[in-house]
Formats: C-alpha cells, sequence, structure tokens
C-alpha cells in the first residue's frame, strides 16, 4: 500500500472513531433538543441553533418581533441545563454597574468591597439587549470576549461554561437602539425567528390559553451537566475537516471582502457596489466551527459543503454591512450571503 494510500486510511480511521464518538456523546445533546421541544412549539431552526453556539462556546442573538418565544426557548434550554442562569431584562436606564457589579464602601473599617453583577453565572438570557444604551452593551465586550470582567482594579474570571444568549427586537421598533459593530461581531451567530405556520400557532393556542397556566420552562427537567456538554465540544473539536472544505470557508469569506472578483449580478451590478464591509476573520473561525457542530447534531464525524451552507447566514448575515446603494434597493444580508454562495465553487 502506497504512503497515499496508508494516509487515507488513516484519515478514513480517524473519522470512523469521531463518528463513533459522535453516536456516543450526541445522546444527552438529542435529549436536550428533545425537552425544549416539548415545551417550544416549532422553532426547530432555532434551537438547533442555540445548541450549536453551546457546543462551540460561542454567543448567540436571537432577533424576532415580540411574542415568538425567544426568551421561553433560552429560559427552557437553561432549564435543561444543570448550570447556573441569569436573567438580565435589559432597559434604557439599566446601567453597567447593575450588569457587571461594582464597589461597595464600607464606613466601619474604610474599605471597598466588589459586589458582583449577575453577570457572573454560566448562561446568561440577556432579555432584549438592544433596549439598553450603548455604554451598556458595550460593558458586555470584556466578558464575551475574555471571559473576564474588571470591577475597579481587579479582574475576575468568569464561571465556565459562560454564553451570552441575547434577544433583540427588530431595529424598526420603538425604543431600540443598535448594537455596536464590535459587539455584534462578539455573537458567533445570529438566528432569525420568525412567526409560527398556522398548524404551530394551533398548538400554542392549546397549551397556552388556560389564564393560569404555569410558565412551561419551570417545567422542564435537567437532561445534561455541563461536564457532558465539555465532553461534546471537545469531540466537535475532533470533527474532520477535509483541505478543500477549509478552502471552501476561506474562499466563502475572502469573497465577501474582494467582491470585485465575483459574477456580477443579472443587471450588470458589481457586488462590490452593494457590500460595505466584508466578514473579519473571525467568521472564518466560527464558520468552521459552527460547520463542525452542525456535522455532529448530523451524527457524522465529518464536515460537508452542505453543513458549511447551512451555518453560513447565522454566521454571516450579522458581519457584512450593506451599501447605501444595497439599502436603497431593499437587499438584506441574507441575500447577499445567498448570492455569495451561489458564487463560489463547491468543493
Amino acid at each position: 500500500m502506497s504512503s497515499v494510500e496508508n494516509g487515507s486510511t488513516s484519515v478514513a480511521e480517524r473519522v470512523d472513531s469521531v463518528t463513533r464518538e459522535v453516536a456516543r456523546v450526541s445522546q444527552p445533546i438529542a435529549s436536550l433538543i428533545d425537552a425544549v421541544g416539548k415545551v417550544v412549539v416549532g422553532q426547530r431552526e432555532m434551537v438547533e441553533g442555540l445548541i450549536i453556539g453551546m457546543l462551540c462556546d460561542g454567543h448567540v442573538l436571537l432577533e424576532g418581533v415580540p411574542g415568538l418565544a425567544k426568551t421561553l426557548t433560552v429560559s427552557t434550554l437553561a432549564s435543561a441545563i444543570h448550570a447556573d442562569f441569569k436573567r438580565i431584562q435589559f432597559t434604557p436606564d439599566l446601567l453597567p454597574a447593575d450588569l457587571l457589579g461594582t464597589l461597595i464602601y464600607s464606613p466601619k473599617d474604610g474599605t471597598f468591597t466588589p459586589r458582583r453583577g449577575p453577570i457572573f453565572t454560566n448562561i446568561v438570557l440577556a432579555d432584549e439587549i438592544n433596549r439598553a444604551p450603548a455604554k451598556v452593551q458595550s460593558a458586555l465586550l470584556e466578558s464575551m470576549q475574555e471571559r473576564q470582567v474588571t470591577i475597579g482594579d481587579t479582574t475576575y474570571p468568569l464561571p465556565s461554561p459562560f454564553l451570552v444568549l441575547a434577544t433583540q427586537n427588530p431595529i424598526e421598533q420603538e425604543g431600540t437602539y443598535p448594537l455596536p459593530e464590535a459587539q455584534v461581531d462578539r455573537f458567533m451567530l445570529k438566528l432569525r425567528v420568525g412567526y409560527p405556520s398556522r398548524e404551530e400557532e394551533r398548538l400554542v393556542l392549546d397549551r397556552m390559553a388556560a389564564i393560569a397556566a404555569k410558565d412551561p420552562s419551570t417545567t422542564v427537567s435537567t437532561v445534561v451537566t455541563p461536564d457532558q456538554i465539555v465532553e461534546a465540544r471537545s469531540v466537535v473539536d475532533r470533527v474532520h475537516v477535509e483541505e478543500p472544505v477549509k478552502d471552501y470557508i476561506v474562499d466563502l469569506i475572502h469573497a465577501s471582502r474582494e467582491t470585485r472578483e465575483l459574477e456580477p449580478l443579472p443587471d450588470g451590478t458589481k457586488l462590490d457596489r452593494l457590500i460595505e464591509f466584508g466578514a473579519s476573520p473571525r467568521a472564518t473561525i466560527a464558520l468552521l466551527r459552527a460547520a463542525k457542530a452542525h456535522a455532529f447534531l448530523d451524527g457524522r464525524g465529518y464536515v460537508t459543503p452542505d453543513d458549511v451552507k447551512a451555518v453560513a447566514l447565522p454566521v454571516l448575515r450579522h458581519r457584512i454591512v450593506l451599501s447605501y446603494e444595497a439599502e436603497a434597493r431593499g437587499l438584506s444580508s441574507d441575500g447577499l450571503v445567498s448570492m455569495l454562495l451561489g458564487r463560489i465553487a463547491v468543493p
């Protein structure tokens, strides 16, 4: 057997080994999805997106109009995990100290004692995050990126795991502030939450119509521990990615920045006139990790181009900034990501 064949056999053996690990470790994760599905009607894409973020240790931003079960889904997910959970309601009068904590002065001994804020937990639900001003949103940057918080002159590490699962209303609604670009880029995924189908809404009516109905998230039993999440993450890290798939990911991100090289629209418009800023290298890493997690949820120990396509929208939609011309045409970031996917050769 040649050295090339030896190499191929070695890769095949590693993929088989990882696939067996995926089958073993994914059972608690499947139970977690089922537990959330017993409470939340439909919204399968949102639930899987939250699970992918959790498996990749990445923060997730949920966007949708009020009443679409965004908060319920995050609360239910947290209830099904044996971990600390805090919900923070973002309001226009919220202060950074209300989130991170502050120093309390003691007149008795003349010293300052740190009082840690609700950010010190495993899962943070930042509810309606874009209803707080920019200074509060910016206060999250250090905790989201470095997993630490500075109070006074001292830096404190955050618990592990630490995830920010944020909800926001569309920016066209009253009382909302656009998130700073630096913070938006810290979210690994941005999930758009839409209205349920007629059949799903009928199920919601049956479950929630009672006036005295309890919060469904409080009835969910714990099915996953933090140790099982950490083990699943280690298996996701070992999911195999062929070199052509890696090149495909890089080509896709690079194309968002070098749009002059791409085929123009049918009317002759160059894509570089529609994209102000392309995706950053952080998006390249996020796309690879999310594709691995998607393969994991599909029960495979290897990534295909279809995995990359499946997670491209939630990874890239908030990282591509449209030009004024694109906005004037009524184009969306989702539409431009789809254009990029249609113009990059699939391995």
